[in-house]
């Protein structure tokens, strides 16, 4: 195109720039997603960690606890009556997390305690055989088996949760009424 005489060129219009597009949108804060995805992992850490320390917990208590039956055992190997008596001692302590009165109960009572963690009969023959055992000198019974029984018994104590109730046995003395009216 040529220019008329006497006109001025034409300009082809204003200089545009190229299409430029926006900045990329920032990582920083995070849409409501990531940040309700980071609240539920820090909640199941949270459970995770609560769960494994009481399991550690647990289990440490179990080793302790059969530790010192394996002790007991290994300390009064060959001498009965000392063994029963320290197995039961510990029966005793395990048995007072279902009955209060577990430290007085002798005879048909303490076989009713030992069964509320196994109704075993055998397993049950065998601790409640400890119960006279650990009062006569001569005391013959199977070692091994007493220990194993005893073993068993305080690992199904310690797992089986306890539910506390009022003991069986008589209480020592009457309660004591109060003059407060």
């Amino acid at each position: 195109m040529m220019a008329a005489p006497g006109h001025a060129p034409v300009e082809a219009g204003p200089v545009l720039r190229d299409i430029h597009l926006p900045r990329d949108p920032s990582w920083w804060p995070p849409a409501p997603g990531w940040w309700m995805l980071a609240l539920l992992l820090l909640a199941a850490g949270s459970i995770a960690a609560w769960w494994w320390l009481h399991r550690y917990r647990r289990h440490a208590i179990e080793r302790a606890v059969l530790a010192e039956v394996d002790l007991l055992a290994k300390q009064w190997n060959g001498q009965s009556q000392r063994l029963a008596a320290g197995l039961h001692q510990l029966l005793r302590r395990g048995a007072l997390r279902y009955d209060s009165g577990a430290a007085r109960a002798h005879g048909n009572d303490w076989r009713r305690i030992l069964a509320v963690v196994s109704d075993d009969q055998a397993m049950l023959a065998q601790l409640t055989l400890l119960d006279s055992a650990m009062y006569r000198p001569d005391a013959a019974f199977d070692q091994d088996a007493a220990v194993a029984a005893t073993r068993q018994w305080l690992l199904m104590a310690w797992r089986h949760r306890p539910i506390r109730k009022a003991s069986s046995a008589t209480p020592l003395s009457p309660p004591v009424e109060s003059s407060h009216a």
